[in-house]
């Protein structure tokens, strides 16, 4: 595969033409840090590779040039601690220049990188850090403190540095690198060498690692050079509010966009800012954004500052809804572009609004390359309109290599050459997948089986809603009733209210799907990816309600 900046999606009229002639690079040899920093360092050294805007009104640009000199002096830094090809390096930043300078100073040196999100406490790091028998961690003075109280449960973890300076047993970042040589050759690596381990919660059990190797990269492009709306165009600067811990973050956007070149704004809000974030799209010229439903829900609810530079939306986690939808188009007249995949398999489904109509609500069609299908319980595939799962061939780039420690949850998960994800969906005639709920969310009530989405959608386009969350709680007639929880939007919640909404649902969507009860709380309880976690929802419920044995 060339290290130009070529594209690998052949640019057709049709879709079908698109998927048609599509084929996935024959690699031999491939290396993140060399298609995403070193090509560019020397084709184009000044190219701008990272802008770095500080909460001072400040902004520090890093160019490719300088990012491949500093990934080099880390991967000095690594190897001087006897890190090796394997080794995992943890890396507890939030989006910044030193996680971009540890991410590919890693890849270099035939690491693993082990994101982990800031927000994580003691308990999930030490799940984290203890099962990847991670050797080393970077991290900043707020979030040390979470590590140096569990490191003695980490017989593993020899090695920390702290970007902010020296703090107790953890070394200088900055002083370390100055002292290190900027010259580091790549090691060689394969494309299904481990790269990348990203932890998945899942929905039982303790969280899984799921690992990748460096094709990973290579099976984000297609996804992300269509939902881009034809991805990279000249002027595209990039960002998402999504951590880079999370492969939203970090293989939507930061790591695809330096791969063709394209600049990153490295800034994560401490909380989402809705007047910020149109004032950092203005400054910057942001013109590229993966940005997640609930941050979109939250924009929406304030007045739009006239025109952005925004040219494309890549939009996914949970359903944006038609309302979020129809208001980008009015609002910021655009097209948002739904996406769909997940950690261990990611971006599979997609839009483009540039070839084809997207339809309000659906994850879109397969993407070249990402052979998509919905499944019955033994991994064949169903025709159009039968609800089934979610599954995605295992000859996908973008699959993952493993669990890691865990080979028979890694063959589990797979069902005749389908990774079995978990998420409920169907397929209508026209190819376009429509998600219903994940596997274990389904209610069975009266005999019918309801996903939650179609409900809270039809909840949330209601102007007094910002969030809802349904489930199934237990009902002696029915099995189950269905239960919606409600977060209101500056507004008072009444039984007049409740009744208002209930009859919406009624009336919208089907009487069989409306919520028996509603419940209005002060939080959505929700994944760090912005998904509803309603298990929570259940829980909650259960404490209320005498272990949920009634409605």
């Amino acid at each position: 595969m060339s290290f130009g900046a070529d594209t690998i999606v052949s640019r057709r009229d049709t879709w079908d033409a698109m998927r048609h002639d599509f084929q996935w690079p024959n690699m031999v040899y491939f290396n993140m840090a060399s298609a995403c920093v070193e090509r560019w360092a020397h084709l184009t050294p000044d190219r701008i590779a990272l802008i770095c805007p500080n909460d001072k009104g400040g902004v520090k640009n890093i160019s490719f040039q300088a990012l491949n000199r500093m990934s080099n002096q880390f991967s000095n830094v690594l190897s001087a601690f006897g890190f090796s090809r394997g080794d995992r390096c943890a890396i507890l930043l939030q989006q910044s220049l030193e996680a971009a300078v540890c991410h590919f100073g890693t890849y270099k040196i035939a690491g693993v990188a082990l994101p982990l999100f800031t927000l994580f406490g003691a308990d999930a790091l030490k799940l984290r850090l203890k099962d990847s028998g991670a050797t080393t961690l970077v991290t900043d003075a707020n979030n040390l403190p979470k590590v140096l109280e569990i490191l003695d449960e980490l017989p593993d973890l020899k090695t920390i540095l702290c970007i902010d300076g020296a703090i107790g047993s953890a070394f200088d970042f900055h002083t370390l690198l100055d002292q290190a040589s900027d010259k580091f050759e790549t090691i060689t690596t394969g494309q299904n060498d481990p790269a990348l381990l990203v932890y998945t919660s899942g929905t039982t059990g303790p969280p899984k690692g799921a690992l990748h190797g460096h094709r990973v990269l290579i099976g984000h492009l297609p996804c992300v050079e269509t939902a881009y709306n034809f991805f990279p165009k000249k002027g595209d600067v990039a960002w998402t509010p999504a951590d880079w811990a999370w492969m939203g973050g970090l293989m939507n956007t930061m790591m695809p966009s330096l791969y063709y070149g394209v600049p990153v704004v490295a800034h994560r809000m401490g909380k989402f800012d809705p007047e910020r974030v149109y004032q950092l799209i203005e400054t910057h010229s942001i013109r590229t954004s993966f940005l997640p439903p609930t941050a979109l829900k939250i924009l929406c609810q304030i007045p739009t500052p006239g025109a952005t530079k925004l040219r494309a939306i890549l939009c996914g986690g949970e359903a944006l809804g038609a309302s979020t939808f129809e208001w980008a188009r009015s609002e910021l007249g655009l097209t948002i572009n739904e996406i769909y995949g997940q950690t261990e398999c990611n971006l599979v489904l997609g839009n483009c609004a540039h070839v084809f109509d997207p339809k309000p609500g659906s994850m879109g069609l397969p993407n070249p390359g990402a052979n998509v299908e919905i499944v019955d319980e033994n991994g064949k595939p169903v025709p159009a309109g039968i609800i089934g799962e979610i599954g995605i061939h295992r000859d996908h780039a973008g699959m993952f290599l493993e669990y890691w420690k865990q080979p028979e949850k890694t063959a589990s998960k797979f069902r005749n050459d389908y990774l079995m994800t978990g998420d409920v969906a169907e397929m209508d005639e026209d190819g376009f997948f429509w998600f219903s709920s994940r596997d274990d969310d389904v209610i069975s009530s009266g005999g019918y089986r309801i996903g939650p989405t179609e409900i809270e959608n039809c909840l949330q386009s209601h102007p007094s809603v910002t969030f809802a969350g349904v489930i199934g709680v237990p009902d002696d007639i029915r099995g189950q009733s269905i239960k919606a929880y409600i977060v209101l939007a500056n507004c008072a919640g009444t039984e007049k209210l409740k009744t208002e909404l209930i009859k919406r649902v009624k009336q919208r969507v089907s009487p069989h799907v409306a919520p028996r009860t509603i419940e209005f709380i002060n939080e959505m309880p929700m994944t760090a990816t912005s998904k509803i976690m309603r298990r929570e929802l259940r829980l909650l419920h259960a404490e209320k309600h005498d272990q949920g044995v009634h409605s």
